[in-house]
């Protein structure tokens, strides 16, 4: 018999050797399959490096076949020089490993132009190849945009939109394209040394800062045009084409620019448009480019958007002697990648009345200090006019000037003292001086001497005693005055459609500063436009909110929201006005009385400043006919009767008119 084996004999052994050598086998193959993994770079991170760097206009991160890092990186900004600093978003979309040593990459590439939703996207594609365990990419232009050849590069000219005009009250044009002449020097027709005399001839000819303009000629590029001055072609120059033509290298070139209906006309209100700086280019992120027409100041820039509308865009692909501006690609062959039309701008419509506005600044062309003119219509709070005068030098006065009001402010102090039980019957203490706290307060040197001591709050303020109103300081709080003059508009920020001051009135005061503030001196402050506000505040029996933007624009959303109503009542409002009828009938503006119309109301104020002695003054009126309130200011003026009184007569008959 053969021999039985068990279980735990010499075949079990022989099985488990078996077992063990292929457990060792299976051991080895995995060892050696993981020792041969595949650790290298793959084609798919490569084409993100790619892309980053695309986006970043430095691919430095990337290897190329047949380049350098350095040498695409400079392409590449050559490409792209006309759109900086405009950069792309890129992204990869996809990678097709077609062997195992090549992958296509497909790249999606968005430039955001501008604040539009007319993205520029489109998509390339990127051969690369792993050369010694690197993908590396096979550079081509078509990289950047898809068909862009070898000595192609991008180049964008901007379409202006054709700007919005600025209307007046029933639709009035006030800014429109008008014709101009823009005079100035050729360099190309200058030799070098020639240059500095002929910017002088230039200079002395238009009028302008010969200095200035010498720099500004030297500085500029040799083949630059370099305008001296802008001047309208509506007949009204008077420099001659022969006296431009006689200057060597001068020059006149027709076109056309957004102005008002005269040089002066709402100049400050309204604003300019021209090609913005290089600083405003800078900080516009890409929104302006160089050549393109702006508003830069006033309404033009603070509702630029919506008149200057939606610039237009081509982007091309040039070749030839080119830098990649529309101007440098003459000679070259040009292909359109990228287009948008350009959309119109939207006409702003304003309160203003063509009229009233020249009228105010007629009346005003003769003072030589800082003055303005305000006009409001109080049933609707439409500005109607705000002028400043030629002493202003380009300031905002009637918008954004800050001044003690004088006595002009008895208005907003006769409302505090009627809520408190007065009426135009209640007798007032009119001295001839009245010291608080050791700070003496006197009435003007013109004040009638017949109404000094006990009279009615009525004469008191026809006859604006200084005296009569402090002496009333402790029956009103400082907080109850600023309350009465904010139901006035004094103080409360309300939109117009441009910056404004309205006023500012403490809350707080006590002792001379509370005196002060009863006669609108110490810290009181108002604007010419805050005045007008009361006046309209007056004449509506409301507070008016006041505006400069008409009904159909949307300008509420961009410049805020008015203010709440105030608490002025048509009670109140109708006693002020019987208090203001008699500073015409009786007090110092007399000289208003016969103005044809309705009847005038008004009130003067004079205001002291600085530490001359005698003190310097300002002058201040406000009135009142019908449907039309009005504050006339002279910075440097005596009384308001005076000063003022005879600018806001004219004004007055001349609106009549």
């Amino acid at each position: 018999m053969g021999e039985s084996v068990g279980h735990n004999g010499p075949m079990a052994t022989s099985r488990k050797l078996i077992a063990l050598s292929s457990a060792l086998t299976a051991g080895v193959v995995a060892l050696s399959l993981a020792a041969c993994a595949d650790t290298r770079p793959s084609a798919e991170e490569a084409a993100r490096t790619l892309a980053a760097g695309l986006a970043a206009r430095d691919v430095s991160e990337s290897a190329f076949t047949s380049a350098s890092a350095a040498d695409v990186t400079a392409e590449l900004a050559a490409i792209t020089k006309a759109l900086e600093p405009l950069a792309p978003a890129v992204t990869v979309s996809a990678v097709e490993e077609t062997t195992d040593d090549a992958a296509t990459a497909t790249l999606d590439f968005r430039w955001d132009l501008d604040e539009s939703d007319a993205d520029w996207t489109y998509s390339t594609a990127a051969q690369l190849l792993r050369v010694e365990d690197q993908w590396q990419v096979t550079w081509e232009p078509s990289i950047v945009v898809d068909g862009l050849a070898n000595g192609e590069v991008l180049a964008s000219a901007v379409v202006d939109a054709e700007r919005a005009e600025i209307l007046g009250a029933d639709g009035d044009v006030l800014v429109t394209a008008r014709p101009v002449l823009q005079v100035g020097l050729d360099k190309t027709r200058l030799e070098t040394d020639e240059l500095d005399a002929a910017a002088r001839d230039m200079a002395a000819l238009v009028d302008i800062d010969a200095d200035q303009y010498a720099d500004q000629v030297a500085g500029a590029g040799v083949d630059a045009f370099v305008v001296a001055i802008v001047l309208r072609e509506d007949g009204s120059r008077t420099i001659t084409d022969e006296q431009i033509n006689a200057i060597a290298g001068g020059l006149a070139t027709p076109g056309t620019l957004e102005l008002g209906p005269t040089r002066t006309f709402a100049r400050e209100l309204l604003g300019r448009v021209g090609e913005p700086t290089a600083e405003t280019i800078a900080a516009s992120d890409g929104e302006l480019l160089a050549g393109q027409t702006t508003g830069l100041s006033g309404l033009q820039l603070q509702y630029n958007d919506l008149l200057d509308g939606t610039p237009g865009l081509t982007i091309n692909a040039v070749t030839g002697p080119n830098t990649g501006t529309e101007s440098d690609t003459a000679g070259g062959v040009a292909r359109e990648l990228f287009s948008r039309e350009p959309v119109d701008g939207k006409p702003l419509a304003t309160t203003l009345s063509v009229q009233l506005q020249s009228l105010a600044e007629e009346v005003l062309a003769g003072e030589p200090s800082a003055a303005a003119i305000v006009a409001i219509r109080p049933s609707s709070g439409a500005i109607l006019a705000a002028a400043n005068g030629p002493g202003s030098d380009g300031l905002q006065t009637a918008l954004l000037g800050q001044y003690p009001p004088g006595s002009t402010f008895k208005v907003a102090t006769s409302l505090a003292l009627i809520r408190q039980g007065f009426t135009p019957e209640t007798s007032t203490d009119c001295a001839v001086e009245v010291t608080v706290d050791g700070r003496r307060f006197n009435n003007a040197s013109t004040y009638p001497a017949q109404f000094i001591g006990k009279i009615p709050l009525l004469q008191t303020f026809a006859q604006s005693c200084n005296t009569g109103f402090i002496a009333a300081r402790e029956k009103i709080s400082q907080q109850e005055l600023a309350a009465a003059a904010a139901d006035l508009g004094i103080g409360v920020e309300t939109p117009i459609g441009l910056p404004a001051y309205f006023g500012s009135v403490p809350a707080q005061a006590d002792g001379t500063a509370h005196a002060a503030a009863m006669i609108g001196q110490g810290q009181v402050l108002v604007s010419p436009l805050a005045l007008a506000t009361m006046a309209a505040s007056v004449g509506a029996g409301e507070r008016v909110a006041p505006s400069l933007l008409a009904d159909s624009v949307p300008g509420s959303a961009i410049v805020g929201a008015a203010p709440e109503p105030g608490n002025l009542t048509a009670e109140e409002a109708a006693t002020l006005r019987e208090l203001m009828g008699a500073v015409v009938a009786e007090g110092g503006a007399n000289l208003l009385a016969d103005v044809p119309g309705e009847p005038v109301l008004a009130k003067t104020g004079t205001a002291e400043f600085g530490s001359d002695d005698p003190p310097r003054t300002h002058a201040w009126i406000i009135a009142l006919q019908g449907d039309l309130a009005v504050a006339v200011f002279v910075e440097e003026g005596e009384l308001g009767s005076t000063s003022g009184g005879p600018l806001m007569e004219a004004f007055l008959r001349g609106a009549a008119s």
